[in-house]
């Protein structure tokens, strides 16, 4: 599984000019997966994603996580993430899990990041997305549950 993490000040999802996910401080991470990803995946993710400290504390130093500072989470799912571009024009896909597979998956990180009690916001699996967002700092990080970067 692969995430991209952008702190943001507010951040939305818009799907046919509907408004389907928005939050205020928090984080926006675009998910990817595999096929061999499971549970244990995600709740490895998750895990990162809720407690990384990237958040300012009283003296400037990022030292928070979105649990303590009451932020609040947009997953939106992003099967590029898995993108091949070393060759050729055309990125390849074929890493990624198949659709019916990551769909699956997208719900079942969504169910899993409710039960952390983190309010939680997401996008629609194989929608065509616009997402909006106010990165704040910038701050944006890379994660992968295979630990290549």
């Amino acid at each position: 599984m692969r995430a991209v993490l952008q702190r943001c000040a507010r951040a939305s999802v818009t799907v046919e000019g509907q408004v389907v996910g928005a939050i205020g401080e928090g984080i926006v991470a675009l998910v990817g997966f595999l096929p061999t990803d499971d549970e244990k995946t995600m709740d490895y993710m998750l895990d990162k994603i809720i407690h990384l400290r990237i958040f300012e504390d009283a003296e400037g130093k990022m030292n928070l996580s979105l649990q303590d500072v009451g932020g609040q989470l947009l997953l939106v799912p992003n099967f590029t993430l898995y993108g091949d571009a070393r060759k050729g024009r055309r990125p390849g896909y074929s890493t990624g899990a198949a659709p019916d597979v990551a769909r699956g998956m997208f719900q079942q990180m969504v169910h899993q990041a409710e039960e952390t009690g983190v309010v939680v916001q997401s996008g629609i699996f194989q929608a065509h997305m616009q997402v909006e967002l106010v990165n704040d700092g910038p701050v944006t990080l890379l994660l992968d549950s295979e630990r290549l970067f």
